[in-house]
């Protein structure tokens, strides 16, 4: 199995693999983490495979190599037109290619070994050619699809898989009128949860400013109170949808009997912290019904603070059970967390 994962964060990925699923590391590159599943047990469990580092699991993947476009594309064609016997394809399915950004030329050279694929494909069979597309359906917590999948580690080789688990992380895109690049981040949950801020929806923001999650959450018409002592910027400074509150976010609470639809916090706090003293009473007392939480892990063991998030003791398992934790695509050195806690009082 090959997992992919943000760039400089192969070594928590490996170690997430081998402390948390026994999976230890045969080979590593910059964003994947290769490893043998011994008995099998990572690509024969009924239970998906769902790191929390990981982006992207090709299953099974099988190793072709190449010395130029054709030939590595004449290799991925035969595999792919192997284990396509006794199977049919009726309805659009994932072609999806990549490689190490930072190998200068390597996306180059993917394409090129891609489009001579796809020639190829075309000319056997132009049907299920003109079923692929060039992107991952948005599913999460490992769930697995099929179609191609092909990593390329180097110019000349790489590993090619018919099912892939899907952890979720994804690239988003920008908005002038973000006041900071967080905004990507909040983005990005929303795919995560499955579900966005819909129009009328009340979101407490914790920790708002510069204002780039309220000024998501905004933009799609929910009414938002943002608590942060310092300023809002950019597209959410003088939103007609923002109540901003110059509060303390560890202090903030909402009235007797009320509640939010959604909590947002991305605060620059000590991760144990704002699970004791935000976290446990917002998701205990249910004051929100969807949140968006990042905890940082800078200053702390990611692997160490993992097991704690997902502890039965923790506040997610006691009152938010399913809660996903992941290491975004946008993320830094953090979390993000999303889930449901059961309701807020009406």
């Amino acid at each position: 199995m090959l997992c992919t994962c943000q760039p400089g964060y192969e070594s928590h990925l490996a170690r997430e693999l081998k402390e948390h699923h026994g999976l230890a590391a045969a080979e590593t590159g910059p964003g994947w983490v290769r490893v043998d599943a011994g008995a099998g047990s990572a690509t024969t469990t009924a239970e998906p495979l769902d790191p929390a580092f990981a982006h992207l699991s090709l299953i099974d993947p099988v190793e072709v190599r190449g010395e130029s476009v054709n030939a590595l594309a004449t290799r991925i064609s035969e595999v792919f037109l192997t284990s396509l016997r006794g199977e049919r394809i009726d309805g659009p399915w994932p072609s999806v290619w990549s490689g190490p950004v930072e190998l200068v030329g390597l996306g180059r050279r993917i394409s090129a070994v891609e489009a001579a694929w796809q020639e190829q494909l075309r000319r056997k069979l132009s049907r299920v050619a003109r079923l692929a597309i060039p992107d991952l359906p948005r599913l999460t917590g490992g769930r697995r699809v099929r179609g191609l999948f092909v990593f390329f580690s180097d110019f000349g080789r790489a590993l090619v898989a018919r099912e892939a688990g899907l952890h979720g992380p994804r690239r988003m895109a920008d908005d002038a009128l973000a006041p900071s690049r967080s905004y990507l981040k909040v983005e990005e949950a929303y795919g995560l949860l499955g579900r966005e801020p819909q129009p009328g929806e009340t979101v407490c923001d914790l920790g708002a400013a510069p204002g780039g999650w309220s000024y998501s959450a905004a933009k799609r018409q929910a009414r938002v109170v943002a608590i942060d002592n310092g300023p809002l910027k950019g597209g959410a400074l003088g939103h007609p949808a923002i109540e901003h509150r110059r509060e303390d976010a560890f202090k903030f609470h909402p009235s007797a009997g009320a509640g939010f639809d959604w909590l947002f916090c991305d605060l620059v706090e000590e991760p144990h912290h704002v699970m004791q003293h935000l976290v446990a009473p917002w998701l205990g007392q249910r004051w929100c019904r969807r949140f968006v939480i990042n905890l940082k892990f800078g200053r702390v063991d990611p692997l160490a603070l993992l097991r704690e998030v997902r502890a039965p003791a923790s506040p997610f398992s006691l009152h938010a059970p399913g809660t996903q934790c992941r290491h975004l695509f946008h993320d830094r050195e953090e979390f993000t967390l999303v889930g449901t806690s059961g309701g807020a009082p009406s």
